[in-house]
């Protein structure tokens, strides 16, 4: 080993002399004592016979097996008072240019996960990875919900009787208190609590706005109290419209009290919004009338009314009305263009129209005619073959009568234009319709939610007035249609050119196969015309106009 001096000395063999290990042992113990300790040896502590220099103290294995032979070997006797005199304590040595041995790290290498057992590795990996705690849903019991909500059907069913006997008590009063308006009851809220400030801390100014919200809320109540005893009267001309077509109402108010009445607000509601007129002051039996214009220029049903009369305060804060009059009703219809004769889809039917066709089994009786094998026997006219001494059998007309069935999807993202071309598809809709009912045919309609079968030009047309724009299952309705219209001898469905083919037609093939069937494709980028795809009949048309092009007599045959 290395001392001190630059002196080497081997280190002695596992089966050497361990006299000789003494004393090399001691012979560096005596040089680190001279020079104070400034070995490259750890300050931890003095090394031991065994261990090597600069190692913290560890034992050297390679002396572990002669340590029982040197303890059996006589010691000199400088290493017997070295070992019987207590060992000073060193002091840490000061920090100079040289190297200072550090401890040993032991470094372990992390075990592979796929080495760890299965039932072992949420333990290995508990440190490293996010463990995740679920926890049970808190479920309320079935009999706790069903007992809440039959304690709150039996609660309803006892009060309700109990409102109802005591209604002539508590309406009126809370008809009283819808009087005020929110503004009213704030500012009687900021009167009742200047009140209370004022009892409470003796405060003389809050006492003054006490006293000046309730006084106003006081007389504003006072204002609104009494009945004005009128007759209103409330005309809209014409009820039915088409877009763009003008309409006007008139309404009429009479003073029907025997004193003179003061000026008046009337208000009468007409679609979304409202018409305000202030009727002047009125002696007993006069009348004043206003006019009003209802907006038209969209399709729909327009409600107008009721009229109702307004009594309160300049301020707002008190709010009284009184309806007069019923809610009435004006129908814009869509716009139609006329169109000649459909005259398709011919069915047999013993209640339709006559046809030069001659028929063995129909309704219409035409002549007599010789019997013939093969004939019905059930028709001969037995009277008749008496009288000519031959059978004759009887000879009808054939009758025959058409049924369309028209279905509109009102699906906008079908169409490139949107909600405009839903009006158009509705509005070709309308124009089939009319044009099929003053041909004297049986017509259906389905549009949306709206639905109509076997009923008057007018009806037909109120019906596609409600209809509303939105999303609709066209198979559905088709399938609608066809329960309203078993008999359909024409189906046509009107809808936009971002329906699929297969949808339109699936659509129309829950009509019997005898049914012609007709698509009407409303899209501003496609050439107007005529196509057949197999049984399908398919009419492009870019405006309403290009109904009358694409339509025929007899085109639908």
């Amino acid at each position: 080993m290395s001392t001190d001096d630059g002196s080497t000395s081997r280190r002695p063999d596992l089966t050497g002399d361990a006299t000789a290990a003494d004393d090399g042992a001691t012979v560096s113990r005596s040089a680190l004592r001279a020079r104070g300790g400034s070995s490259a040896t750890p300050a931890s502590g003095p090394s031991t016979p065994g261990s090597r220099p600069g190692a913290g103290g560890e034992p050297d294995p390679d002396t572990r097996a002669g340590r029982r032979k040197r303890s059996t070997a006589p010691k000199s006797p400088k290493a017997a008072k070295a070992a019987r005199e207590p060992r000073p304590r060193r002091e840490r040595a000061p920090r100079t240019g040289r190297r200072f041995a550090l401890p040993r790290i032991r470094v372990r290498r992390a075990p592979d996960p796929a080495e760890i057992p299965v039932g072992r590795r949420a333990r290995a990996a508990g440190d490293t990875r996010t463990r995740t705690i679920t926890l049970p849903r808190v479920t309320i019991p079935s009999a706790l919900t069903g007992t809440g909500a039959r304690i709150i059907v039996l609660t309803g069913e006892r009060i309700k009787p109990l409102a109802d006997s005591t209604r002539r008590v508590w309406h009126p009063v809370l008809e009283v208190l819808r009087w005020v308006s929110p503004l009213g009851w704030t500012i009687l809220l900021v009167g009742l609590v200047a009140w209370w400030l004022t009892v409470r801390y003796q405060w003389v100014e809050l006492s003054m706005v006490a006293v000046t919200c309730l006084v106003l809320v006081l007389a504003c109540v006072a204002l609104a109290v009494g009945r004005a005893k009128v007759r209103i009267r409330v005309d809209v001309e014409p009820t039915r419209v088409t877009v763009g077509d003008p309409a006007t109402g008139r309404i009429e108010v009479a003073n029907a009290s025997k004193r003179g009445m003061l000026p008046l607000l009337v208000e009468l509601p007409v679609g979304d919004t409202a018409a305000r007129f202030t009727l002047p002051a009125l002696a007993s039996g006069r009348t004043h009338e206003e006019l009003f214009v209802v907006p038209t220029r969209h399709r729909g049903v327009v409600p107008v009314g009721p009229a109702t009369t307004v009594h309160g305060d300049p301020l707002g804060l008190v709010r009284r009305t009184v309806a007069w009059t019923e809610r009435t009703e004006l129908f814009v219809h869509p716009l139609t263009i006329s169109l000649e004769s459909l005259g398709a889809g011919l069915l047999r039917d013993l209640e339709g129209e006559v046809t030069p066709d001659l028929s063995m089994s129909d309704l219409a009786f035409h002549a007599l005619r010789e019997y013939q094998p093969g004939d019905d026997r059930r028709y001969i006219h037995w009277r008749s073959s008496a009288k000519h001494g031959r059978l004759l059998v009887r000879q009808f007309l054939d009758t025959r009568r058409s049924h369309l069935a028209v279905v509109v999807d009102t699906t906008p993202d079908v169409y490139a234009g949107g909600e405009e071309d839903v009006e158009l598809a509705i509005s070709c809709a309308a124009s089939l319709a009319v044009r099929s009912i003053l041909d004297e045919q049986d017509t259906t309609v389905v549009c949306n939610r709206q639905s109509v079968s076997r009923t008057t030009a007018p009806l037909t047309l109120d019906s596609l007035a409600r209809a509303q724009v939105g999303t609709v299952d066209v198979y559905g309705a088709a399938g609608h249609a066809s329960t309203l219209a078993p008999d359909a001898s024409v189906a046509v469905l009107v809808t936009g050119a971002s329906r699929p083919f297969i949808q339109v037609q699936r659509t129309l093939g829950q009509f019997e196969p005898e049914v012609i069937k007709v698509a009407i494709i409303v899209d501003d980028h496609e050439q107007v015309g005529v196509h057949r795809l197999g049984d399908l009949v398919m009419l492009h048309v870019r405006e309403l106009t290009d109904l009358r092009r694409v339509l025929f007599a007899g085109a639908l045959a």
